[in-house]
């Protein structure tokens, strides 16, 4: 069995520094506000990027961690990513696609994804959860690239 999430917003900003922006792994602690950190763990010749985020602590204190593999493809602008530490889950897949868009960048995101069966919430669980903080999530993304796109056109200004 397979769940699926899929989620879109659009950034009234460049293309290039909406990709920019959100693929600098280093950067997640700000962009995102669950993560406490995210650590490159190697860069591949092909692109492909090791990395581990942790997430904040939850209610009770567990800071969850976790690695995953990302490639992205500039040509393309989508971007390929699973988790290697799968934690909850017999599989997590993750896409991301940017298109450009009336007003903007499109970016959207898409999970796939199974949960183990012996945790105390199923698929359609998670996957409202995930539906859930992703709005979150791009709200504060779009927010964050926005403001930066206006600061560089009022640089170039000058």
């Amino acid at each position: 069995m397979t769940a699926r999430t899929e989620n879109t917003v659009v950034i009234d900003a460049p293309m290039d520094l909406v990709w920019e922006m959100t693929n600098d792994i280093e950067s997640w602690p700000h962009l995102f506000d669950e993560y406490a950190a995210a650590e490159i763990l190697d860069r591949s010749p092909d692109g492909t990027i090791r990395f581990r985020l942790t997430m904040l602590p939850d209610e009770d204190g567990k800071a969850w961690s976790w690695v995953s593999l990302r490639k992205p493809d500039p040509a393309t602008r989508t971007v390929r990513a699973h988790r290697v530490e799968t934690g909850p889950f017999e599989f997590m897949n993750i896409a991301w696609d940017y298109q450009e868009a009336e007003g903007g960048v499109r970016m959207r995101w898409m999970q796939e994804f199974h949960v183990r069966p012996e945790m105390s919430f199923d698929d359609a669980e998670m996957a409202e959860h995930l539906n859930t903080s992703t709005k979150v999530q791009m709200a504060r993304i779009k927010k964050f690239v926005e403001e930066e796109a206006v600061g560089r056109r009022g640089e170039s200004g000058r």
